[in-house]
């Protein structure tokens, strides 16, 4: 919105593939309108041209700009070869489960040649969240920022920044991600890791042909910068640091939280992390980097990739200095980060975490063995909850609820596993089969909802991201080894536990999240690790319509795509 002599401006821009038309009402809300084609583009990286799936022949794609309050309508258009849905990651989506985006769970996907309009409204959500497409692993190029500012005339409840960056982590393969993937899938086994890792597409200067796909800085003696940190990244948790420079966390998952200062960040993916830097530091070029958190033997891209902070008036000639980062299997600094984070929990920023809980639910995690006569070793690597390892439907799971088609899912997923054992023990490596089905969760409108996720030692413990849409929770307690039903609700944090859409569960321990079920539809709960995604470690809860005038699902829009 636009204000001159207490005038209202309407107007329209362009830029990066954006329009915007601003509208004035008493609410100071305006609607944002974008543009997104889906097209194909050569790119290259690492001595490796290869065409990819952008929007707008971006890589990263266009960031979304609104503020708290705003209504916005995407147009995606598709000119790709692949099918193609987009997901508002961390965008609550009221009652409006069409514009989420995961594809075959709240929509069709978007074939080529067709269009679909993703329609909004951003309410009561302010900050760092981001977009990815959410079919196959087009995400692996498919994904850009969000950038919610506060209300007209609310300031942050931190120091104003003088700057802001966004800093997005990827991954990038020197061959196709689709081919890799099809080949891992035949075999059985998971596909070939990433060649490098990636902070807003560019690896930096330790890869070969990297010098000049390298992002930059520039920061100004004695100012105070922004930085909105996406882990965009398919398959790895990520630590972030930079030299000379501490870090202030002061948002996470687009909710504030009570500001610490460190060293070094831990970024899941699907997490997003705002902090503030001071340049304090004696004039000069600094690297920023990022390498992956596994703290299991399990082989991972191992990769550092760097961007530069460089001081103004400083000459590119000056060797930036290195940040030390955290060992990559440090385990107790990945779990005390986690425990410093705290909602902001004020008047303005209340954290209203559920005290009373009406249904608790327990999830192992698990990955196992199917049988597969064509696969390499006559079995295929899976995943699972609560032994259930989920198939996709070949239509939308929204549609078929909204429209109450039959056959299409059941609504016996499992509050609790089949045979409760000894879920962190030595590693399990016998009766690894898994039951297959697109078996679904039912949650009463308005109930509040306990669910412990067990990672286990089904092969092998590791650290896991879940993502729940629709939805943010309360990360109420974690712990390593075996969730006690006793004695671990006592140590819960019920005053100002973090607020987050994604949380990475210990490895070889739990999390326990609470939320409140007041958003009707079909909610996806999956890991954000695209490979177990693939391998069916995900779930959906229908949470049902309530009695009220605004506790229903929306009607479909008229160009919901179809199957």
């Amino acid at each position: 919105m636009a204000r001159h002599g207490g005038f209202c401006l309407s107007f329209f821009f362009l830029i990066l593939g954006f329009v915007g038309f601003f509208s004035c009402t008493p609410a100071e809300a305006a609607i944002k309108k974008y543009q997104f084609d889906v097209q194909v583009k050569n790119i290259s990286r690492l001595c490796h041209a290869k065409p990819i799936v952008t929007v707008n022949g971006m890589f990263p794609g266009p960031t979304i700009y609104a503020r708290e309050g705003d209504s916005v309508l995407v147009n995606v258009t598709n000119h790709a070869q692949y099918n193609m849905s987009i997901h508002w990651h961390g965008l609550k989506q009221f009652r409006n489960g069409w514009a989420d985006g995961p594809a075959y769970i709240t929509q069709c996907p978007i074939q080529t040649g067709q269009s679909y309009t993703y329609t909004f409204n951003i309410t009561g959500q302010r900050g760092t969240l981001w977009w990815h497409a959410h079919i196959l692993w087009l995400r692996a190029t498919v994904y850009g920022a969000i950038v919610i500012m506060p209300k007209e005339g609310t300031p942050f409840p931190f120091p104003q920044p003088y700057r802001e960056t966004n800093l997005i982590f990827g991954e990038w393969w020197n061959n196709d991600v689709e081919e890799i993937v099809k080949q891992g899938n035949q075999m059985g086994l998971p596909p070939n890791m990433s060649d490098a890792h990636t902070i807003n597409g560019k690896p930096g200067p330790m890869f070969p042909c990297s010098e000049k796909h390298t992002f930059a800085m520039e920061v100004e003696q004695g100012k105070t910068y922004l930085l909105r940190i996406i882990n965009a990244a398919l398959n790895d948790e990520l630590f972030f640091a930079i030299a000379g420079h501490n870090l202030t966390v002061v948002e996470i998952d687009a909710v504030y939280i009570k500001p610490f200062t460190t060293q070094s960040i831990l970024i899941a993916p699907g997490q997003t992390t705002n902090v503030l830097i001071q340049a304090n530091q004696r004039p000069g070029r600094y690297f920023m980097a990022t390498r992956t958190f596994m703290d299991v033997p399990i082989p991972v891209d191992n990769k550092t990739a760097t961007a530069i902070l460089q001081y103004k008036g400083i000459p590119n000639t000056v060797v930036p200095l290195f940040p030390s980062l955290p060992a990559p299997n440090d385990s107790n600094l990945a779990l005390s980060y986690n425990s410093k984070l705290k909602s902001l929990n004020t008047p303005n920023f209340p954290a209203n975490v559920p005290l009373n809980v009406d249904r608790h639910l327990f999830y192992t995690i698990g990955l196992g063995q199917n049988a597969c006569p064509t696969c390499l070793n006559g079995t295929r690597l899976t995943a699972s909850l609560n032994n259930v390892t989920f198939v996709m439907p070949q239509t939308a799971l929204l549609q078929a609820h909204y429209f109450n088609k039959k056959g299409v899912f059941t609504l016996d997923f499992p509050d609790r596993p089949p045979t409760p054992f000894n879920y962190t023990g030595t590693p399990l490596t016998a009766n690894l089969r898994t039951s297959l089905g697109t078996r679904l969760s039912k949650i009463t409108f308005n109930s509040t909802v306990e669910l412990v996720l067990q990672d286990t030692n089904l092969l092998s413990v590791e650290s896991h991201p879940f993502h729940l849409h629709g939805y943010n929770f309360f990360v109420v307690g974690t712990g390593v080894g075996n969730f006690d039903p006793v004695k671990d609700p006592a140590k819960f944090n019920l005053v100002d536990p973090p607020e987050r859409n994604t949380v990475g569960v210990p490895t070889g321990g739990w999390a326990a999240i609470r939320f409140r079920a007041d958003n009707p539809g079909v909610w996806f709960m999956h890991c954000h690790l695209e490979l177990h995604t693939g391998w069916g470690l995900k779930m959906a809860f229908v949470v049902e319509d309530g009695k009220g005038p605004n506790q229903s699902v929306l009607p479909p829009p008229k160009d919901l795509p179809t199957c």
